[in-house]
């Protein structure tokens, strides 16, 4: 019975070996790079037909034990929304946004964080790193919206969209620690 244990370790021993030598000896695996600290992540919004109406698109930085609003993201400044590239929303439809009609298209949705309320800001300049090149001569508009609280920790920025609850479009939420706004988006009839 021992002896047989021994050959059978001794296979499985054997029948291992290539295996690790072959991983060993793939060069032709590609170098892919680690997961980025703030990922890329978007949040759809579909009509009751399915279609997409709009898109955004944005990085989601981590709180990490930080204080997030007034000194991560300061009050009172120009931010991107996100992390890294700015934040694109993309409409495929014309829609209301205060009192603005704003057309189809791609925008970098960029907000300046106070205490109690947020402004919001669509700006027509589009592939842009942070807020550097940042100018108000490119704003489409802008609206002030009120400061939420949320009723548990939002570890990563977070956006989604909810319809509006009298059928008139949607909100975009936007989230992290423990805020949040809610931006109207209204339909044109």
């Amino acid at each position: 019975m021992k002896k047989i244990f021994i050959a059978a370790l001794g296979i499985v021993c054997l029948l291992g070996i290539p295996q690790l030598k072959a991983q060993e000896r793939d060069t032709t695996s590609p170098n892919f790079p680690k997961m980025d600290a703030s990922p890329m992540d978007l949040t759809i919004y579909r009509d009751n037909n399915n279609d997409v109406i709009a898109r955004v698109l944005y990085s989601r930085p981590r709180k990490r034990n930080r204080v997030v609003f007034g000194k991560l993201v300061p009050y009172g400044q120009v931010w991107r929304t996100g992390a890294n590239e700015a934040t694109e929303l993309t409409l495929y439809k014309d829609m209301k946004v205060g009192d603005a009609v704003v057309e189809a298209g791609t925008y970098t949705l960029y907000s300046i964080p106070e205490e109690k309320n947020w402004t919001i800001i669509l700006n027509q300049k589009t592939h842009t790193w942070g807020a550097y090149e940042y100018t108000d001569e490119e704003d489409k508009v802008r609206i002030t919206v009120p400061v939420r609280e949320s009723s548990t920790n939002i570890e990563n920025l977070s956006m989604t969209f909810e319809r509006a609850s009298d059928g008139s479009g949607t909100n975009l939420l936007i989230g992290w620690d423990d805020k949040y706004v809610k931006v109207p988006f209204k339909n044109i009839n």
